[in-house]
């Protein structure tokens, strides 16, 4: 070992090693610096604060309850209210241009648009300053031993490779871990899947006006939901959207595999999203700016071995689509936070609850998020679905002990994503029977309706809320 690794470590200080700066592993810094750790991140990339950070440069995240919940907990969440801009709704464009809005939850609730790279930044620099860690850039990390808690560490600028020693380590480096692959995916009786779905995503950016106001309102998350696949928007703090194509990859009339000259995504935009095209006539220019990106679901078990657990994406890599990674990310710093102190820091029982406890709402949220796809390209623009969502929001303003919709479970409370797609799955079959009923659209909000969902909804758990 070198003398390296006796500078990155006090012997009078508990120690803590996380793989990745990103924003998991920068949260975590600091749940663990109150709680008396020495913390060391190794992350691969640059600093990216030292790059101009720019909008489009990633798919905006949208920060929800649990978000704030385990920001706040260690009191960080107003460092990151300074860069949201509050979405209270969806609005929808349809082929013609007409605009349909559908408010997310009761008034006042609303997500939050940030961009990746200020909250990536801002996070860093929480981590510094609220949970004393070191951060070493362009290190990465060749493997873990799980059973001691070294780190085999690689500075890519000088080339040196070194190990770092520590009571615990933790990787947060994302969908494709280097620490689950070399140190986790060898194992005897670790379970691992990669899914890739059918369609991929490409950037563009809605510029600002000349004067630098918004094009679109700000306050709506904007979906042209165009059945097969769609396209959204969330605003930036300057004025401009990053704005995200979902769509087939190939065999499909609408797929990216089709779109192979400037005059061909001219054609596309024109046909298929006509408002934007005159918001954005160059756009075929732009098209090249940012790569066709891949999506894929990241399933594993457990997420712990000996000294180390995965955190994140590196535990439960997800599509975007109810826009919980992040906040499913954060949730795992707060949850696990709970264990060490419910377990006082015996770290073996902590990583086995972890495990057992939080496996289950990884799994539910890819579950959600595959399902909320739907929703947002095809079902939204559906007057079922429309009037359906009406009822749900009617019965649940009369009863909310007795009835919280999906919505609101996964995005407004902290309900865990497990309980939230069960009770999902049951409101939903409740709701196939209101539907059901005959003259459902004349007399949605009957006493016959409501009575319906009375006599049905006496079993939810809405305790979390």
């Amino acid at each position: 070992m070198s003398d390296k690794t006796n500078q990155m470590q006090t012997n009078s200080q508990k120690t803590a090693t996380i793989i990745g700066a990103g924003l998991v592993g920068s949260l975590w810094a600091v749940y663990l610096s109150k709680a008396g750790y020495k913390v060391t991140i190794f992350e691969r990339r640059s600093d990216i604060r030292q790059a101009e950070i720019s909008a489009g440069k990633s798919i905006n995240l949208a920060l929800s309850v649990r978000g704030w919940t385990a920001l706040d907990k260690v009191g960080v969440g107003d460092e990151i209210r300074k860069i949201a801009i509050p979405m209270y709704g969806r609005m929808m464009h349809d082929l013609e241009g007409n605009l349909t809005y559908q408010q997310y939850g009761k008034d006042g609730q609303a997500i939050f648009s940030v961009s990746r790279g200020k909250i990536n930044a801002t996070m860093m620099d929480i981590a510094e300053n609220h949970g004393n860690a070191t951060i070493h850039y362009q290190h990465s990390c060749d493997r873990v031993d799980t059973e001691t808690g070294e780190a085999f560490i690689h500075n890519e600028r000088t080339g040196e490779r070194f190990t770092v020693k520590a009571d615990v380590v933790f990787a947060a480096d994302g969908s494709f871990s280097s620490v689950r692959y070399s140190s986790f995916q060898k194992r005897n009786r670790f379970s691992y899947s990669q899914n890739f779905i059918a369609d991929g995503y490409r950037e563009l950016l809605l510029p600002a006006n000349a004067d630098g106001s918004y094009k679109l309102d700000k306050n709506a998350l904007h979906i042209w939901p165009r059945g097969r696949f769609m396209m959204i928007a969330l605003a930036n703090e300057d004025g401009s959207f990053t704005c995200t194509l979902f769509m087939p990859y190939e065999d499909d009339k609408y797929a990216f595999d089709r779109l192979t000259s400037k005059e061909k995504v001219d054609e596309f935009f024109q046909e298929v999203f006509p408002d934007f095209y005159a918001m954005v006539p160059n756009v075929a220019n732009a098209w090249e700016d940012h790569p066709l990106s891949s999506l894929s679901i990241i399933r594993c078990k457990p997420w712990h071995a000996g000294k180390v657990a995965l955190m994140g994406d590196a535990a439960h890599g997800t599509v975007p689509f109810y826009g919980q990674g992040m906040n499913a990310g954060f949730e795992d710093c707060r949850v696990l936070f709970e264990l060490m102190e419910k377990h006082q820091e015996d770290w073996p029982r902590v990583f086995e609850a972890y495990s057992i406890v939080r496996k289950p709402d990884g799994d539910a949220l890819q579950d959600l998020s595959l399902d909320n796809y739907l929703v947002m390209r095809d079902y939204v623009a559906d007057p079922a679905f429309i009037l359906r969502k009406k009822i749900e929001a009617k019965f649940s303003e009369l009863y909310p002990e007795r009835w919280m919709p999906l919505y609101s479970q996964v995005t407004f409370s902290n309900i865990r994503y497990s309980e939230a797609y069960q009770q999902g799955q049951v409101q939903n079959g409740i709701m196939d029977e209101v539907m059901a009923m005959e003259g459902i659209e004349d007399r949605w909000d009957s006493e016959d309706v409501m009575n319906l969902l009375l006599e049905k909804s006496t079993h939810f758990n809405f305790s979390h809320a």
